[in-house]
């Protein structure tokens, strides 16, 4: 089986396309009108270095990878089995798997860019060299709840994003746990709660359009699963404030077996990112392996009480319930609580807290829920 999966914003470059606009001039003609610019132009020559801004830069990728795609299929190549984005990229997903034509791929795209680039006093952060939780760790211990996490592009290689002061305030902090901290040239917090207005702007903007069914499956940043057909709007709406979850993606692509992956578009990211996702142990082997917190002065008393050997199972226990949860069950799925007679919504994956307690974050109760009292519908 094989994925084709597309770059988002940071893979622009000075000359791509080349070639390909050429080749393709109708669709060229139909971007420069929706546009109002020669795309060719901007690609190719970078007049007053305008691909770095993001209202630029989303347009050009998307008009780059949309045209690599279609030269891929002119040349006799087989359509993939699944298909998946990068952010940005999964603009390029949907069109390739028919949700949408070229023209309306791009006008969302040029709408998205716009609002994009308005929002102003953000900004985010690469942090390499620890897992999600030892990063949720941090920013709870050091009261930098305004930061969220942003990319989870590899197990280890995950991106934060926030107000500026709270971002850079969060260096020394994780620098301290022996992290690389990496500030990233953006002007705004994206993928975060801080993009709300912009959401709320460009879900108005999403109804004006009709999509189709896909003919292939996508995987969804929101969900790290395959989109339900029935929620592209919903879905690229959410997209602008959730976390662009990579890493569960790829290893869901994994788990089908037999998958290979192939990059279409300018660079080579994805590519470098998903041969390092496929040698990284998953998170959850990295927590149990490597964690001391049998010894920790927070489960210090509980381990006295409980004895070491019965305390590590619990630990074990609960990392194996996190694990399973997390590949079976994607984020939005509705459950019953005990002592609650509706409903309610899973907002973030499962994950253990308190060293041994494998929980999930419930809306409606606005809390955690242990997985043992949480039966899924």
């Amino acid at each position: 089986m094989k994925t084709y999966v597309f770059p988002g914003q940071g893979s622009q470059a000075k000359g791509m396309g080349e070639g390909l606009f050429e080749a393709f001039p109708d669709l060229v003609e139909k971007a420069d009108a929706i546009l109002g610019y020669s795309i060719r132009t901007l690609c190719l020559d970078n007049p007053e270095g305008k691909l770095r801004f993001t209202q630029y830069t989303q347009p050009a990728l998307y008009v780059v990878n949309a045209l690599t795609y279609l030269k891929k299929l002119r040349d006799g190549n087989p359509k993939p089995d699944f298909l998946a984005g990068h952010s940005l990229g999964e603009y390029n997903a949907i069109l390739a798997a028919g949700g949408f034509d070229f023209e309306t791929g791009l006008k969302l795209v040029k709408k998205r860019g716009e609002l994009m680039s308005r929002a102003s006093g953000g900004a985010m952060a690469a942090v390499v060299g620890l897992i999600e939780d030892q990063i949720k760790a941090v920013l709870v211990n050091n009261k930098l709840t305004e930061i969220d996490i942003a990319n989870l592009n590899t197990t280890t290689q995950i991106v934060i994003s926030g107000n500026k002061d709270d971002i850079d305030r969060a260096k020394p902090y994780f620098e301290r746990e022996g992290a690389d901290y990496i500030p990233l040239n953006v002007s705004a917090a994206f993928h975060s709660r801080h993009m709300q207005e912009a959401k709320d702007e460009f879900e108005q903007y999403l109804k004006e359009f009709s999509y189709s069914e896909l003919t292939i499956p996508v995987i969804s940043n929101v969900t790290a699963r395959p989109y339900n057909p029935a929620k592209i709007m919903s879905n690229l709406a959410e997209q602008l404030c959730s976390s662009v979850r990579w890493t569960d993606s790829i290893r869901y692509l994994i788990r089908q077996g037999g998958m290979e992956f192939e990059e279409l578009g300018p660079g080579g990211v994805l590519s470098k990112i998903i041969a390092k996702i496929k040698v990284e142990a998953p998170a959850t082997q990295q927590r149990v392996s490597s964690s001391p917190r049998v010894t920790s002065s927070s489960v210090h008393k509980e381990v006295n009480k409980e004895g070491q050997a019965e305390f590590e199972r619990k630990i074990n226990k609960a990392y194996q319930q996190t694990s399973d949860w997390n590949q079976a069950y994607p984020i939005g799925i509705k459950v019953t609580c005990k002592g609650y007679e509706n409903a309610l919504i899973t907002r973030t994956e499962a994950m253990v807290l308190f060293g041994h307690r494998a929980v999930v974050y419930v809306e409606g109760y606005n809390g955690y829920f242990a997985l043992d009292e949480l039966t899924c519908l």
